[in-house]
């Protein structure tokens, strides 16, 4: 008998394999792309909430999938996959998602399947846009670890003091300042004094 959990970890799994978030999948399924997000998976009243059948063929689908396959996605017996924070680039400048030294904090995150990240911190940022093609494009995940050193020629994300957040790639540090280099040549880079950082951490992954 299948169960409301099964289910739901193999959409996740499936939505891993492809490198997609939740909402990735939904979206290259051509549904809401709040479809499959962890709120929707119990109603209001706290009873669970199968994912229709269309939902699902969909997925299969977009991700080129068959329902055999999603059987075995359903049975996987390597283990549970680890869930990491997922917020969208554009929504991580607001307040309260994140603490001063840059790690994940509060409420309003989704969540992505994510296997291969040992950093306990680490989070997920989907790229919306195309303000960083052609390194992000609209859709890609990646994934950020706060605690990961940091050096020249590493791709990161920034935000600073006044909220902004960008991901872009670290040309130099010096005692006073950072130089950053932008992912979109239409872009200008930037240089940025210290004292305008909240923080900085290093990009380990991103989708393709």
């Amino acid at each position: 008998m299948l169960t409301h959990a099964q289910i739901w970890a193999a959409l996740d799994r499936l939505a891993a394999q492809a490198n997609l978030s939740a909402s990735g999948l939904a979206k290259r399924a051509g549904l809401d792309p709040t479809t499959f997000n962890k709120s929707k998976r119990v109603t209001p009243e706290g009873r669970p909430r199968w994912p229709s059948t269309e939902s699902v063929a969909k997925s299969l689908v977009a991700t080129n999938t068959t329902l055999n396959q999603f059987v075995a996605l359903v049975t996987d017996s390597r283990g549970p996959t680890r869930s990491v924070p997922l917020i969208g680039l554009a929504r991580a400048g607001s307040g309260g998602y994140f603490d001063d030294a840059g790690f994940p904090v509060g409420k309003g995150w989704d969540e992505i399947s994510f296997p291969r990240v040992d950093d306990r911190h680490a989070y997920a940022l989907e790229i919306t846009g195309d303000s960083m093609e052609p390194a992000y494009r609209d859709g890609t995940v990646i994934v950020v670890s706060p605690g990961a050193p940091v050096r020249r020629g590493d791709r990161v994300v920034v935000k600073t003091r006044d909220g902004e957040v960008m991901a872009k790639e670290l040309k130099r540090k010096s005692a006073k300042s950072i130089e950053l280099r932008s992912l979109n040549p239409k872009h200008v880079d930037r240089t940025l004094n210290l004292d305008e950082v909240q923080w900085i951490a290093r990009v380990v992954w991103a989708s393709q």
